[in-house]
């Protein structure tokens, strides 16, 4: 009984583990898209100079 639970967590682990990485597939495209669109939407300073999109 014992192994037969613990193949049942280890499915159930695993499950959970490839579910997680799929999302976190998701938001790494979703925040590629993001950063290229910042950077090809950058905007100007007060100098007129193309200047970058974040502040770091």
């Amino acid at each position: 009984m014992v192994p037969l639970l613990l193949v049942l967590l280890l499915a159930l682990l695993l499950f959970g583990a490839g579910f997680a990485i799929k999302i976190l597939w998701w938001v790494a495209v979703a925040v590629l898209v993001i950063w290229l669109l910042g950077f090809l939407v950058r905007s100007t300073d007060s100098a007129g100079a193309r200047g970058r999109w974040y502040r770091w």
